[in-house]
């Protein structure tokens, strides 16, 4: 059994780009995870000067993260107890945003796994903002996993 810690640190991100602080709870059927969008984040700098707002693409690419990506590390790992040779891949989204985030906003990720076969994963994901305690956004998200090497060059 792979640990929570271990998939964020197998998780082909880095900052600025890594959105995953903490995973509660990964099983082979979902994820629930956090991110605390930090006062700094360069992206508040353009989006809106004076009155930043969490651009959607990022909440999306959270989402993505916590929900889709440390699931599939996860479930490539049971699989084939190595998942160090695979990496999941975000390939489409379906997404209804409800609310806008802020800097200081703290996100809780819960995915729900729908179907993992044939390297094709896909899931339901929900944005919780736990300073307003609302649903930020959800919807549905697809990617595959597959081996470093067709991806690495």
């Amino acid at each position: 059994m792979i640990s929570p810690q271990e998939i964020i640190d197998k998780l082909p991100y880095k900052t600025p780009f890594h959105f995953v602080d903490e995973l509660e709870e990964v099983t082979d059927k979902g994820t629930v995870g956090y991110y605390t969008l930090k006062q700094d984040e360069y992206f508040f700098q353009g989006h809106f000067p004076g009155n930043p707002v969490t651009p959607g693409v990022i909440i999306v690419e959270i989402m993505a993260q916590i929900g889709l990506v440390c699931l599939g590390i996860n479930l490539e790992h049971n699989k084939s107890n190595n998942s160090d040779n695979f990496v999941p891949l975000f390939s489409s989204t379906n997404v209804d945003f409800l609310k806008p985030t802020y800097p200081g906003d703290k996100l809780k990720v819960s995915s729900r796994l729908i179907y993992y076969r044939f390297g094709k994963l896909k899931c339901s994901i929900e944005c919780h903002n736990l300073t307003s305690d609302e649903l930020v956004c959800k919807g549905e998200f697809s990617g595959m996993i597959v081996k470093k090497d067709n991806v690495e060059k």
